[in-house]
């Protein structure tokens, strides 16, 4: 049996997890918050068969496509003058941990 856990963008949670539900797949979702940009994700963990994990990553892939978003940026150039402009990053996408699970138990 494995453990995914799958950091995935906000904007792309409901669409990973209708995903995963509809085909059968029991998930837990944290609300978490990236580092980088300080966005919104969602955090997914997922215990599944050893046979099941490919199935489950494809879904994961297929909800939470990659594309650029224009976020604000601050630059200083010192002695307090400083300038707002838009800085584009890529956003969306999945961050997926696959582990083994020794004892698994449903309370």
């Amino acid at each position: 049996m494995k453990l995914i856990t799958a950091i995935v963008n906000k904007d792309d949670s409901v669409a990973v997890q209708t995903g995963l539900t509809s085909n059968g797949f029991q998930v837990t979702r944290l609300a978490t918050t990236g580092g980088f940009l300080q966005a919104g994700n969602v955090t997914f963990m997922i215990a599944v068969d050893d046979a099941k994990v490919d199935e489950a990553i494809s879904i994961i892939a297929e909800q939470s496509k990659q594309r650029k978003q224009l976020v604000p940026a601050t630059t200083t150039y010192g002695m307090g003058v400083s300038n707002a402009y838009p800085l584009e990053v890529t956003v969306g996408g999945a961050t997926v941990f696959v582990q083994n699970i020794e004892r698994f138990e449903k309370l």
